[in-house]
């Protein structure tokens, strides 16, 4: 679901943050992708909308962003291809693959696997670490069908 220009000058609002034309070029790009980009990608989308826009830019907004809670950081398990990004803060399950992408699990599979987790053993978790926690994320690394050459988790 894309926001609306109204909508997210709401959103950045709420969250105390001033919306430039950059901020919301860059929003809107990120709440309108559903392959998980990564800075440099979404880079490409914002300049071609805002041609004079700095990759610094890119990177700058996406920290306000993840601190205000408008996105989160995926890191990506393959090689050293940084992190990926995601305008769905809601608790869900990602899998990311060998050739760096990154997917959200079916909305059903993701909650039944999130419900799942016993909410006494995340309680436990929060006291040993000594931590609030306050968002979840579940994220299995995976191959395509026949990839499995060492008995990994099946």
């Amino acid at each position: 679901m894309a926001c609306e220009g109204k909508d997210i000058r709401a959103v950045f609002g709420r969250c105390g943050l001033r919306c430039t034309r950059q901020r919301e070029m860059l929003y809107r790009a990120l709440a309108e992708s559903r392959s998980h980009p990564t800075a440099e990608e979404l880079f490409e989308i914002v300049r071609e909308r805002i041609p004079g826009v700095s990759l610094a830019t890119i990177y700058n907004a996406l920290h306000v962003f993840s601190e205000h809670g408008l996105c989160r950081r995926i890191p990506v398990a393959w090689g050293n291809r940084g992190c990926r990004f995601d305008a769905n803060v809601f608790d869900h399950v990602h899998v990311s693959l060998p050739d760096g992408s990154t997917r959200d699990a079916p909305q059903d599979l993701s909650e039944r696997i999130i419900q799942s987790i016993p909410r006494q053993l995340v309680a436990e978790l929060a006291e040993v670490m000594g931590v609030e926690l306050s968002k979840m994320s579940v994220h299995f690394e995976g191959r395509r069908d026949g990839e499995f050459s060492d008995g990994a988790f099946q």
